[in-house]
This record gives structure tokens, sequence and C-alpha cells, in this order.
């Protein structure tokens, strides 16, 4: 007997998916994470430029952003639908047509930066606009 494991996986896997903002490779990201310290927890805010996506859909769908910080360089690769990623906000929508920007990590300064994707940004915009229209 033969069995679509692909399906069962998926049902296993959906009821821990959660409502992720679309978003794409050259976009910056404010990513605010619960951190725990002993007894305590707090969030911790990452923000940087999404330079990879990967294992693409289900729950072990992950992505990289990185930053510079104190003229260094920092990488960190978050697990799409962990339970301790509190909020991720689309921050700037960057023109990319690569999937993978790994080529990010040789430049520096100004060179390091991406495009604004203006259609994009454009249509977020009007899509939150539309969205304060209808609360009021």
């Amino acid at each position: 007997m033969k069995y679509n494991k692909g399906a069962i996986l998926r049902s296993i896997e959906a009821p821990y998916l959660k409502d992720v903002p679309e978003f794409a490779t050259g976009d910056t990201v404010r990513v605010d994470y619960k951190v725990t310290e002993g007894t305590r927890t707090r969030i911790q805010s990452f923000e940087g430029v999404v330079i990879a996506k990967n294992n693409g859909k289900g729950a072990r769908a992950t992505f990289t952003v990185r930053k510079v910080s104190f003229g260094e360089g920092v990488e960190r690769l978050f697990p799409m639908h962990s339970p301790l990623i509190d909020n991720i906000t689309i921050v700037r929508r960057g023109r990319s047509r690569r999937s993978k920007l790994y080529y990010l990590r040789d430049l520096r300064g100004k060179a390091a930066r991406l495009k604004i994707d203006t259609r994009r940004q454009e249509a977020d915009r009007a899509a939150a606009r539309e969205l304060r229209q209808s609360q009021k």
C-alpha cells in the first residue's frame, strides 16, 4: 500500500504554521524575537536585509537576515514559524533579481545597499491605507 508522505507531513505540520507576512530576499525586515534570560523573557529586535529564504513552505522554512552592527556583519537564521518569533515587520522593500544575496557579504557601505522596489512598497502603502479606511 502506498502512502502520500507529503500529504501526511503537511497534515502534521498544519497546526504549527503561523501567519507570516509575505516578503522576499532583498527586503529589510524587523524580527521581534523572544529571548529568555534566566526566569525573565523579553523581546529583542533584529533588523536587517533578508539574504536568503530556505526550504520554501512548511514548518521547516527558514530565512537569513543580515545586518551590520558596529562595523561587523552579523547574520542570523530564523525558523519562519517558530513560536519564539513574536512579530515580523517589513521595513523596506528591496529590488532583487536573485534568490540568494550572499554577494552582499563582500560589499561595504553604500555598495551594500539595494534599490527600493517602489511598486511593491506603494502596494503595501495602499493596502495599509485601505485597512485604515475600513476600520473607521
